[in-house]
């Protein structure tokens, strides 16, 4: 087996897991609001914890709503809390299936150069030919994933 296609299979059964989180969304007022006032915790309670002013939880709060807080402040946070402060990326499908949609991008693109050509050739292949053609441009791409890749829209 491709060992690109065995690490992207591992990643994929580790991303499995988080595919529920999908349907979380955020709080109004932001997860450490959120968890905060679930705990019944003033923000001058945990400023304290933090050993902050009061002020700096406040505007801590206030940048996790913009998303311009950091991720080292959110472990931070979620420590004193006592949570575990999570991040990562979950895929809207699969990393197969978007490099799948990316492969066939390239492919029709490339089918569509060779079909003008051949049309002025006069050498115009049938619908099962150039489907045939099609998933086997697709197959290779998928099996050695080319440097330009990912550079082509």
């Amino acid at each position: 087996m491709n060992r690109k296609r065995l690490i992207r299979e591992q990643l994929e059964a580790s991303l499995e897991k988080f595919k529920p989180l999908r349907a979380v969304n955020t709080p109004k007022k932001g997860w450490i609001r959120a968890i905060r006032d679930g705990l019944g915790m003033t923000a001058r309670q945990l400023a304290n914890r933090l050993g902050i002013a009061q002020q700096a939880v406040a505007r801590i709060e206030k940048d996790e709503l913009t998303g311009s807080v950091t991720i080292k402040t959110m472990k931070r946070l979620a420590e004193c809390l006592d949570c575990v402060f999570v991040y990562g990326f979950v895929p809207h499908s699969s990393l197969e299936d978007t490099i799948r949609k990316q492969a066939q991008v390239i492919a029709t693109k490339r089918l569509t150069q060779a079909s003008q050509t051949m049309l002025l050739e006069n050498q115009m292949l049938s619908n099962e030919e150039n489907k045939k053609v099609f998933e086997q441009m697709v197959d290779e791409l998928l099996n050695t994933l080319p440097s330009y890749f990912w550079d082509e829209t």
